[in-house]
């Protein structure tokens, strides 16, 4: 498995509905993510900075960067576009982030 942890915000006072979109995701969009190899994927949300943080285990790059062209990605991207940071094509601002620890 491949590890990844990347950071995203939310928009002031939309702490809550972004929980409540996650609380179950579109079953689509959920089988989708299996098919493409995702595993353990969560994400948090720091209440002050909100800023979010998410970390899956993929088992392919290739296969999780083949999710956002999938029409059930790009549909969820323009339904959660009005609570956070998006870039034009509607996917959210992101930043990868680089593991410098990690025990078993």
């Amino acid at each position: 498995m491949i590890r990844k942890a990347f950071v995203m915000s939310v928009h002031a006072g939309m702490e809550e509905e972004y929980q409540k979109r996650h609380g179950p995701i579109w079953a689509d969009l959920h089988q989708t993510l299996k098919a493409h190899g995702v595993h353990n994927y969560s994400i948090f949300l720091h209440p002050q900075t909100r800023q979010l943080f998410g970390y899956v285990q993929i088992e392919d790059e290739a296969r999780w960067n083949a999710i956002a062209q999938t029409p059930i990605c790009k549909k969820w991207w323009a339904y959660m576009r009005d609570l956070m940071p998006s870039n034009p094509d509607n996917s959210p601002q992101s930043t990868d982030l680089k593991e410098v620890f990690h025990i078993e």
